[in-house]
């Protein structure tokens, strides 16, 4: 007797029924991107960080709630990733071999960033973080922890060359370096030129024993 084939559903057993994905499918890198894509967008529109919602994002995506809070707990968390991958190439840190010129190059490049309608968003995430603990925790585990990490490399690469000395608080360094590009940018006090990062590097690197 011919034996019976077996049903189609056993068959392509794997691949999902009625042709869905399974669980734990590959995310769809166009829509990341489109996400990202959008959300800068609708930044810099009127209303800015405050008007902006999930909603807003999935639509302009062409994508739904579901699939923004698969890759996003929340909305300060799709702000803050938008803004660091598209600055992400621009803000890495050079290989000079001399720690004035690494940092002035770098802090060059996020006074450029920050003077562009890009500023406007992370002037919101500062500003608006002030009173959403959620947010300023976006902020500083999206954006600022990663940079911090690279800026760490290069002043414990200029210990090892002698340029700073073996006990230097590199925390302190680097407050010292980037908080006055960061007050100029909130507090609007005095004019943010690229031209800070040199005089910052200068009086703070001073006695940098540059080779």
């Amino acid at each position: 007797m011919a034996q019976t084939p077996a049903p189609a559903a056993t068959l392509h057993k794997g691949n999902g029924d009625n042709g869905k994905r399974p669980p734990g499918r590959p995310r769809s890198e166009e829509s990341h991107r489109a996400i990202l894509r959008s959300t800068l967008k609708l930044l810099r529109q009127p209303g800015g960080f405050s008007e902006l919602s999930i909603e807003a994002i999935a639509a302009d995506a062409n994508v739904s709630k579901a699939t923004v809070y698969r890759w996003w707990p929340s909305k300060a968390a799709v702000v803050a990733d938008a803004f660091a991958t598209s600055s992400e190439d621009e803000l890495q840190f050079p290989d000079t071999g001399s720690l004035r010129k690494d940092m002035a190059v770098q802090m060059r490049r996020l006074i450029r960033i920050l003077r562009s309608e890009r500023g406007k968003v992370v002037a919101a995430l500062v500003a608006g973080g002030q009173s959403d603990p959620e947010l300023i925790e976006a902020f500083r585990e999206r954006f600022l922890w990663p940079r911090r990490r690279q800026a760490y490399k290069r002043l414990q690469a200029a210990m090892g060359r002698g340029e700073l000395a073996r006990n230097t608080d590199l925390d302190l360094v680097l407050d010292a370096l980037y908080g006055a590009i960061y007050m100029r940018l909130m507090i609007q006090h005095a004019e943010l030129r690229e031209e800070l990062a040199d005089q910052i590097c200068a009086m703070v690197l001073k006695d940098c024993k540059e080779r």
